[in-house]
C-alpha cells in the first residue's frame, strides 16, 4: 500500500499562514515609530534644505585638497571638543575651499552661531571663515 505525500499539504498550509499573517498587518502596525506618538528627538532637516541666503558654500564644493582636508578637521575637532555647544552646533556643516572655511546650518542662539565661527577662525584665521550659520531659538 502506497501512502500519499504530504509535499503538497505541507506547501499550501505554509502558503496559507504566510499570507494570513501578511494581511492582518495593519497600517498602523507599519508605521514608523515616530508617527505612532513615540518621542522624536530634535532634527533640524527642514533647516538643511538648500536656502538661498547660502549658496556660498557646500560639501560638494570641498575636494580632495590634503591643507583643505586638514582645515577642516581641526575645525571638527575643535567643535566635537567643545562641550557647551548643542548637538546643532556640532553639526554645522564646515566647508573648506583653497583655504577659505564656509560655515552653515542652524544653531540655537547667537552665542553658539560666534563661538563656532571664533573655532574656525583659530584655525584658519578671521579673514578666511564665512559664518553663514542660522540662528533659530528653541
Amino acid at each position: 500500500m502506497k501512502l500519499p505525500t504530504l509535499a503538497p499539504f505541507i506547501f499550501t498550509s505554509s502558503l496559507a499562514l504566510f499570507a494570513s499573517a501578511a494581511w492582518g498587518q495593519s497600517a498602523e502596525t507599519s508605521k514608523p515609530a515616530a508617527a505612532a506618538g513615540a518621542s522624536v528627538p530634535a532634527d533640524n532637516t527642514k533647516s538643511n534644505k538648500e536656502d538661498p541666503s547660502n549658496r556660498e558654500r557646500t560639501a560638494d564644493d570641498q575636494k580632495n585638497n590634503t591643507s583643505d582636508e586638514k582645515i577642516t578637521q581641526q575645525i571638527r575637532r575643535n567643535v566635537m571638543a567643545d562641550k557647551s555647544l548643542s548637538t546643532y552646533a556640532h553639526n554645522a556643516k564646515i566647508v573648506s575651499v583653497n583655504g577659505t572655511v564656509t560655515l552653515n546650518g542652524v544653531v540655537h542662539s547667537e552665542a553658539e552661531r560666534s563661538r563656532v565661527a571664533q573655532i574656525a577662525a583659530g584655525v584658519a584665521g578671521q579673514a578666511n571663515v564665512i559664518n553663514d550659520i542660522k540662528v533659530e531659538p528653541k
